[in-house]
């Protein structure tokens, strides 16, 4: 099993004819991803070899779905274009998009964030500024590395994509049903508490790896939604430990103001919900595998 995204998963990727789209198109399809089509209205009507798997381009992503059934679509979009490719995305009524791009206004994220919410929320949005999502064996979406795990049982929710790889590396050996970068900016589309209902549904995941940073209160939002609706055992990493107050650290979301926001106040928080938390990624994993018997 696996949250969102399966070996039936037919993606389109918008931007696929960019540099940074034509790479990840190839990566992705080497992980067995279904890539249907891309979308470039510029250069619809072409198609494009990916080692001898032709991708045709399409004008847009309606006409993309129509074709081909994609219900996934993945976009590598310049920042200032990803806001009206998101807004198309939503129009289409595609079921899940995931946005790679970094960079983006937070005024756009927000735009289209409430636009998807207008439109009755037909559509998850993933990012962004993320890695993407992928299910081990069947499907990747986005930029995570396809070759640093295998398919098991536990279910990966991340804020940062650096770590989202490190962790999946550290359990390679146990493997993940699915694994999630939500991204870190300040308004992000899915967040730590969909996956973690997401993964409390789904049968073939066993325990939660939950990686937060500093900034904002979505892991304590995500400890009190942990303590009354999630029954399986969830471990937890907060990234930033060291960082000092009242300063920007990595992604546009990681802000701490006084003691709001801190890893130790999140960590408390995750604790107080019954969250396993890890000081480093490595004993993160290792908490994992006290729990899981490997």
């Amino acid at each position: 099993m696996a949250i969102w995204l399966n070996k039936d998963s037919k993606v389109i990727v918008q931007g696929m004819t960019g540099a940074t789209g034509m790479k990840h198109t190839k990566l992705m399809l080497g992980d067995g991803t279904n890539v249907v089509g891309g979308v470039n209205p510029r250069k619809a009507g072409q198609t494009v070899d990916f080692d001898g798997t032709e991708v045709p381009v399409f004008g847009t992503v309606k006409e993309a779905i129509e074709k081909t059934g994609a219900n996934v679509s993945v976009i590598f979009v310049p920042e200032k274009f990803t806001k009206d490719a998101v807004v198309e995305a939503i129009d289409a009524e595609i079921p899940l998009a995931v946005v790679i791009t970094e960079g983006i206004a937070v005024h756009d994220s927000a735009a289209f964030w409430a636009y998807a919410g207008k439109k009755g929320n037909k559509t998850r949005i993933i990012g962004p500024n993320c890695p993407g999502i992928i299910t081990p064996g069947q499907s990747n979406v986005g930029i995570i590395p396809g070759d640093i795990t295998k398919p098991g049982r536990i279910g990966l929710v991340s804020k940062s994509g650096t770590l989202t790889y490190q962790m999946m590396y550290e359990l390679r050996d146990i493997g993940f049903s699915t694994a999630v970068g939500i991204g870190g900016d300040p308004i992000i589309g899915t967040t730590h508490i969909d996956a973690l209902a997401a993964f409390q549904e789904d049968p073939e995941t066993e325990l939660i790896v939950m990686i937060g940073e500093i900034g904002g209160d979505a892991e304590e939002r995500a400890a009190a939604f942990i303590k009354e609706n999630v029954t399986k055992p969830v471990v937890g990493y907060v990234a930033g430990f060291t960082a000092p107050e009242g300063k920007t650290m990595g992604h546009a979301g990681a802000i701490v103001s006084g003691s709001s926001g801190t890893a130790q106040a999140k960590k408390e928080a995750l604790e107080a919900a019954g969250v396993k938390v890890g000081k480093t990624p490595t004993e993160t994993a290792k908490l994992a595998r006290e729990i899981l018997g490997a």
